[in-house]
């Protein structure tokens, strides 16, 4: 036979209170003037009941669902069985979301989203807080979370708009594995971005690349330069254009791991050798990277502590400790690995 379950009724009976008192105690309401005993009372019976509070209720007492949510571009949504990023990020995420009682819904919003699509989304699925990973530049919709308060990090960032952020540096990066590259004597180095140019780490790292040959004196040249949309087929299928247009390249940074593998493959099926023939560094440093063939040099960035960095960002944002607008910029890490080499 089932047990019943403990309700407010039960504890309000053992502490000598009413259910309202039982709801204000255990919700942490600040407006009701309860005394220390009453409230030791009612925890004492609850804990003693193993009461566990419906969480319906709860929602309602609190104004809140105690869910946050996490919206995928479809863009990048579309790779995600490949992409081997997101799921350490959201492990990082969970561990801080786990940690404050808290649920997380995973959803994603079209390209080119309809008016008001974000507000709708947080609205429909009845979510406290929206941490939005890697969205386009191009997207206008930020500014309306903004101004109807809603509680909002970016994974990435947006320009002009005043909402926080947790990112790397991603021109710093770039610079850094391109400024290898020439230290080891390359010259022609080619670039291939790890998405279209509406993503902000694809200009940001296409920065660092320019920053690093300008240190350098070398001359910036548009036939080396190529766009990738995320996964490891169209960083393959932009090695192939770029073959055609820069014979000469003798490195190439590719500002993704995921699309360097696909990358890789291209040059080798054009029978060229890494690093004998080419030179090429990654960025990402993801797991397999460390066993590719030849083991990829990268730039190593934390996914696991910016999905912890987001979520405490939200949750800080959630309890008023800190405003919108707020950034969290993680630093990265060059990795030397076996497919570069000097010239």
């Amino acid at each position: 036979m089932n047990k019943r379950r403990v309700t407010s009724h039960d504890v309000a009976k053992m502490a000598g209170v009413s259910r309202a008192t039982v709801s204000y105690v255990l919700n942490n309401v600040k407006t009701v003037n309860i005394s220390d005993k009453t409230s030791d009372l009612v925890r004492s019976a609850a804990r003693d009941l193993g009461y566990v509070p419906d969480a319906a209720a709860q929602a309602l007492v609190k104004r809140r669902t105690e869910i946050v949510g996490l919206v995928l571009s479809h863009a990048y949504h579309q790779h995600l069985a490949s992409n081997v990023f997101l799921p350490q990020f959201i492990d990082g995420l969970m561990d801080i979301v786990q940690q404050h009682r808290l649920r997380l819904l995973i959803d994603t919003v079209a390209e080119q989203t309809e008016k008001d699509a974000y507000m709708n989304l947080a609205r429909s699925k009845q979510i406290d807080g929206m941490i939005f990973f890697n969205p386009r530049l191009d997207d206008a919709e930020f500014q309306a979370l903004v101004e109807d308060a809603m509680p909002s990090v970016v994974v990435g960032h947006v320009p002009n708009v005043d909402i926080s952020c947790v990112d790397v540096d991603n021109a710093v990066g770039a610079y850094k594995g391109v400024k290898h590259l020439l230290e080891l004597g390359h010259r022609r180095i080619g670039f291939i971005a790890n998405a279209p140019d509406s993503f902000a780490s694809a200009v940001e790292r296409l920065q660092g690349y320019q920053e690093a040959l300008k240190e350098y004196d070398i001359e910036l040249d548009g036939n080396l330069i190529g766009y990738a949309k995320f996964s490891s087929q169209s960083g393959y299928d932009a090695m192939n254009h770029l073959l055609k247009t820069c014979k000469d390249a003798t490195a190439f940074f590719i500002a993704s791991d995921e699309v360097a593998f696909g990358a890789m493959a291209a040059l080798r099926d054009a029978d060229l050798s890494i690093p004998d023939d080419v030179s090429v560094v990654g960025f990402d440093d993801v797991p397999t990277a460390a066993y590719f063939n030849p083991p990829l040099t990268t730039i190593h960035i934390p996914p696991f502590e910016m999905g912890q960095n987001a979520g405490t960002l939200l949750i800080d944002l959630l309890a008023g400790r800190t405003v919108p607008g707020s950034e969290v910029i993680l630093d990265t890490t060059l990795i030397k690995r076996n497919s570069t080499r000097a010239i």
